[in-house]
């Protein structure tokens, strides 16, 4: 996002102090095992892998996959353009005796040499800017011959209709995430391959409507003894997504995998 980086920065330096923790709402669980999902499908093996993640986020607030790879046996590494999202991701790590290869820098130009990783996971991450595309060619470069990225972005055509209600809410100032832009699977697979990666599968996970996930987060955040009044409806979309895998294809995250050429 290139409308003043200073201020970006600060925004999600504020984001990372003061937003609340979603890890142990309903939603969140179904996000991590789609995730988990989605990686296996991806990866042949995490063991011994060394796997970069493009933001932290995850590893602060939400599903802890990145810890989830490093348990797998992955020697785990992130950035994050947030200072307090790094510190509270590492602080994590710590207190389960895992080694994480965290530092504070930008998708956009990452602090790694050519060809440094096996293994790329960027979900949520490169929609945040306007050089997505530059984003791309970051995470080719830093990919080895071979390697795979893993990328995923919010869903253009998302059947319950989430970019319609983020633009409202973004636009009314309510929107929690900042700047974000949507992608049909086309002009996801389009950037990859622009990027020189070979798309080699599409994906997708949290086949949830975007308001049912917000609520269940409000819910979980500020009012959780009402938390049971999420809880069925968000495990009914889990349940059918694990009963129908198909599905997670159409969720409000898209992912494409790419893979560098030899």
């Amino acid at each position: 996002m290139s409308r003043g980086d200073s201020e970006y920065q600060g925004f999600w330096a504020r984001v990372g102090r003061e937003f609340p923790d979603l890890r142990g709402a309903r939603s969140t669980e179904q996000y991590r095992r789609d995730e988990e999902a989605l990686l296996r499908q991806a990866l042949p093996s995490l063991d011994g892998l060394r796997i970069l993640k493009t933001d932290l986020w995850d590893e602060a607030k939400n599903t802890r996959i990145l810890r989830w790879a490093a348990q797998q046996g992955a020697r785990t590494f992130g950035i994050d353009i947030s200072p307090p999202i790094v510190h509270r991701a590492k602080a994590g790590y710590a207190e389960r005796a895992l080694a994480l290869g965290g530092v504070v820098s930008d998708v956009r130009a990452l602090p790694f040499t050519d060809g440094s990783f096996d293994a790329i996971y960027s979900m949520g991450t490169i929609e945040h800017f306007d050089e997505t595309q530059e984003a791309v060619r970051e995470i080719a470069r830093v990919l080895k011959p071979g390697g795979r990225a893993v990328v995923g972005v919010p869903n253009r055509f998302d059947p319950f209709l989430r970019p319609v209600l983020v633009a409202i809410l973004y636009r009314l100032g309510l929107y929690g995430y900042g700047f974000e832009k949507c992608y049909s699977r086309r002009a996801l697979r389009r950037m990859l391959e622009t990027a020189g990666l070979e798309v080699i599968d599409q994906g997708g996970i949290l086949f949830i409507p975007g308001w049912l996930r917000m609520i269940d987060l409000a819910i979980w955040s500020w009012a959780r003894k009402l938390a049971f009044l999420t809880r069925w409806p968000v495990a009914f979309f889990d349940r059918l997504s694990q009963r129908f895998p198909r599905l997670r294809r159409h969720g409000y995250l898209i992912a494409a995998v790419g893979r560098r050429p030899r």
